[in-house]
C-alpha cells in the first residue's frame, strides 16, 4: 500500500513537470518567443517627404522599445545622397522606442535615410526612407564622407566631382550583432523553461519524500 502511494505521488509530480514545461514550450517542442519584430511607426523625415528646413534631428520610432544593451553595435542611422556620399557623424541615441541622430545634409537633392536597430525580441530590423532636400534660401552645406561615418572617428573624404560616385546602398553598413544559431529572446525563454522544469522536479522530490514518511 505504501509503495503504491509513492508511485502515485511520483506520477502526479511527473505530470506537474510536463505541464510546467508545456507552458513555455511550443507545440512542436521548440521554445517560442512571445512577441515579433519591432515595426516602424514614425520617422523624421517621413518617406517621400520634401524638407525645406533642416530638423534638429533625424529619427525613427518603432511600436515598442528597442533593445539597447550596453555595448550593442546593431544600431545605425545614416544619411546618404544620390551620389553615395554620407552625412553626419555616425552617433545615434536610443531612448525607449526611438533612435535619433543630429541632422546634417549637403546640397539640395534626393537623399535616403538608412536605419538599423535591434528589436525587443533580439532580432535586427532595418529600412530605407527616401526623401528630398529643397531648402528655401541659402543654407550651410555639411561635409560629407565616402564611407559610413563611425561615431567618434574621423570621416574619410567624400569622392571628388571627377571620380565615379558609388551608388546609394539599400541598407546601412554597420557591424552586425554577434551571429549565432539562436537569438537573445530564445536564450531567455530556454532559461525560463529550464528554471520552471527544475522547480517542478524539486517539488516532485519533496512530495515523494513526504509520501514515504509514515502517517
Amino acid at each position: 500500500m505504501h509503495s503504491r502511494r509513492v508511485r502515485l505521488a511520483r506520477r502526479r509530480a511527473g505530470m506537474a513537470a510536463i505541464i510546467a514545461a508545456a507552458a513555455v514550450v511550443g507545440p512542436v517542442g521548440l521554445v517560442s518567443p512571445a512577441y515579433g519584430h519591432n515595426a516602424l511607426i514614425a520617422s523624421t523625415p517621413e518617406a517621400g517627404q520634401t524638407l525645406t528646413e533642416l530638423p534638429p534631428q533625424f529619427s525613427i520610432t518603432t511600436n515598442e522599445a528597442l533593445l539597447a544593451l550596453p555595448g550593442s553595435n546593431g544600431f545605425a542611422l545614416q544619411i546618404q545622397d544620390a551620389a553615395g556620399a554620407y552625412f553626419g557623424d555616425g552617433c545615434v541615441e536610443v531612448v525607449d522606442a526611438t533612435m535619433s541622430a543630429d541632422a546634417a545634409l549637403g546640397e539640395p537633392g534626393a537623399y535616403t535615410m538608412l536605419w538599423q536597430a535591434v528589436s525587443a525580441d533580439g532580432h535586427s530590423v532595418d529600412g530605407a526612407i527616401p526623401f528630398s532636400w529643397a531648402p528655401e534660401g541659402d543654407v550651410d552645406v555639411s561635409a560629407s564622407s565616402a564611407t559610413p561615418p563611425v561615431c567618434g572617428q574621423a570621416a574619410s573624404p567624400s569622392p571628388t566631382a571627377n571620380a565615379t560616385a558609388a551608388p546609394a546602398t539599400s541598407e546601412p553598413t554597420v557591424a552586425p550583432a554577434p551571429a549565432s544559431g539562436i537569438d537573445l529572446a530564445t536564450v531567455l525563454w530556454i532559461g525560463g523553461a529550464l528554471l520552471i522544469i527544475g522547480i517542478a522536479l524539486a517539488v516532485a522530490i519533496v512530495l515523494a519524500g513526504r509520501r514515504r514518511s509514515p502517517s
